[in-house]
């Protein structure tokens, strides 16, 4: 192997600067040059390919999104843009490849490793909705980003007698608006993977103002049913009586951005050294993923075919943790 080249593709995760720095450094103490490919698959497909010194890395680990930027492209998912990523690949002389993505990027990993190209994949996705692996990069910042704007809404709701609907991001998975949730003390949570009502949502808004509670407030996964907007109409029309003026708010993309926390820094150095490790050692087709405190390695076959589920004891528990006896 004489070049590794490193690319990051689908949604940007904090920590991902992180990861790179500690793909390129590695490579690079191994002898290996190294390339970057900008714009993930997209750019692969249309040889945007540069080089990439230790130097060139340096001061990186703090800054969120990604410096090789990225891009989403339903093109390198037919067998013609696969088989002109790979005429890519061999024209810039690329003997392995590491790729930082969600489950999109990890798909399109792995047809690459089907036909015959050596690669090791990072799970980097906020939704955290990756298996074979405890925590992807850049959750531990979003969630904490969101959290903070949770605390910062509950002092507005507090002080004008209102209940504010917080979306957060999650259309196939609920996991950050219900660990959001559990941790700003939302009085309801509502997530994909758990069946919920408008009519629940009302009666857990009447139980709280009968307690004499200032506020209430609602985190929602942006794919859940019902989704914000609805409930948002609903509480507005049937929840007059009740004193409270409901509001919404959409975090968006704060999510993504912002300077990733120490453990999202830890977590992609860690990740980064791992996979290039992972393709000197000739292990070829793994993602290397966080189990407990160790870094183990699963065949992209299985990532790609496995489900991660949202643990529905810890939505049980912020359930029973939002019932507490009148004033």
């Amino acid at each position: 192997m004489k070049t590794l080249g490193v690319l990051t593709s689908g949604g940007d995760a904090p920590g991902t600067n992180a990861c790179i720095r500690a793909v390129v450094r590695t490579a690079l103490s191994r002898d290996m040059n190294v390339v970057g490919i900008r714009r993930g698959y997209a750019g692969l497909m249309e040889g945007e390919v540069k080089p990439m010194h230790g130097h060139f890395v340096g001061g990186i680990s703090h800054r969120g999104g990604t410096i090789l930027q990225t891009a989403r492209t339903e093109e390198f998912k037919t067998g013609a843009g696969q088989e002109q990523g790979l005429r890519s690949l061999k024209k810039h002389r690329i003997d392995v490849l590491v790729i930082i993505g969600g489950d999109g990027s990890l798909k399109g990993a792995l047809r690459l490793h089907e036909q015959g190209f050596p690669v090791a994949g990072v799970p980097a996705t906020i939704d955290n909705d990756v298996p074979f692996t405890d925590m992807a990069l850049g959750v531990d910042t979003a969630m904490n980003t969101a959290l903070r704007a949770i605390d910062k809404i509950k002092d507005t709701a507090t002080s004008h007698r209102r209940a504010f609907l917080v979306e957060t991001m999650g259309r196939d998975s609920g996991y950050l608006a219900l660990m959001v949730g559990m941790a700003g003390a939302a009085e309801a949570i509502v997530i994909p993977e758990a069946p919920s009502s408008c009519e629940q949502i009302l009666e857990l808004m009447k139980e709280a103002y009968g307690k004499g509670k200032a506020h209430f407030i609602v985190v929602i996964a942006e794919g859940a049913e019902p989704d914000c907007r609805t409930i948002d109409r609903y509480l507005t029309e049937r929840g007059k009586e009740l004193g409270f003026g409901v509001r919404v708010s959409i975090l968006g993309y704060i999510q993504r951005g912002g300077s990733p926390t120490a453990f999202d820094r830890l977590l992609g150095t860690r990740l980064g050294v791992a996979a290039v490790e992972q393709l000197v050692r000739g292990n070829y087709g793994k993602m290397v993923g966080l189990f407990g405190s160790e870094i183990v390695a699963t065949d992209l076959e299985k990532v790609v075919k496995g489900k991660k589920e949202v643990d529905l004891t810890l939505y049980e528990l912020a359930q029973m943790l939002e019932v507490y006896p009148p004033a």
